[in-house]
């Protein structure tokens, strides 16, 4: 993975942009990230289908030492994951087939499950950033159309205080 940094420290956002060139190495990244995760983090996930959003929770999932196979909850929403050991379990969310915010996600009770959790959702933008100012945004962007390029332009933003202090470098890979 290639990294270029960027943290606008008047912002209160912590941005940092690499890319990583394979699914081996987006689920890597997922493993680095779950270093830095804690109970109460929320990282929402955005790219096209097929962009590595998955692998990259599965790498996560691994990271936290999760219990269960971490695959894409399209069609039951949610899945919850519990941790084999005394770390937080991963809550893991996709948001495809919702169309509004937070309140058509409420049956989930998505608000009481992260503060003492790990949540990723996927497509989860303009439907979960009311759930907590501090957040991870993750877009995925691939390259479309016919093409076997599987590198991936990844850029984390990490939004409000709990991000701040992190140092998203230490993803790169």
């Amino acid at each position: 993975m290639e990294a270029a940094p960027h943290h606008p420290a008047d912002t209160g956002v912590i941005t940092h942009s690499l890319t990583v060139k394979s699914p081996e190495l987006m689920r890597e990244l997922g493993r680095r990230l779950a270093a830095l995760l804690r109970a109460g983090d929320l990282v929402m996930l955005t790219g096209e289908l097929g962009a590595g959003k998955t692998t990259l929770t599965r790498g996560v999932g691994e990271g936290l030492g999760v219990r269960g196979a971490v695959t894409s909850p399209t069609f039951v929403i949610a899945r919850v994951h519990p941790p084999l050991g005394d770390g937080p379990p991963l809550v893991h969310v996709d948001a495809y087939r919702l169309g509004g915010g937070l309140d058509e996600m409420e049956d989930l009770d998505l608000d009481v499950s992260l503060p003492e959790s790990v949540m990723v959702v996927e497509w989860g933008e303009g439907k979960v950033e009311e759930l907590t100012e501090d957040r991870l945004h993750i877009l995925i962007h691939r390259a479309v159309g016919d093409t076997t390029d599987e590198a991936r332009e990844v850029t984390l933003t990490g939004i409000g205080a709990r991000w701040r202090a992190a140092d998203l470098r230490a993803l790169t890979v």
